[in-house]
């Protein structure tokens, strides 16, 4: 009986595992050398609402997630060269 009670405390942590793999936090830093754009663009972007948010874990920690500005970024190539997105 122990024994399943561990089994179903682990699910949860290989759930959270497999989601964290998943998903990656970026700083700004790493979306500035992905994009080649400066944070201010970045941020003029945003507003615009042509970039994706950022994501605020505390009052001064934004992050992005990986995914989407990779998405972006393959938006971009696929839009310079008339392939549709």
């Amino acid at each position: 009986m122990a024994r399943t009670a561990t089994n179903s405390r682990k699910q949860p942590e290989q759930a959270a595992a497999s989601t964290a793999q998943a998903r990656r936090f970026i700083k700004v830093a790493e979306v500035r050398s992905l994009t080649t754009l400066s944070t201010s663009e970045i941020y003029r972007r945003i507003a615009a609402g042509t970039f994706p948010a950022q994501i605020m874990l505390g009052p001064k920690s934004a992050v992005w997630i990986e995914s989407e500005v990779l998405a972006w970024c393959e938006a971009r190539i696929a839009e310079s060269r008339g392939e549709a997105a």
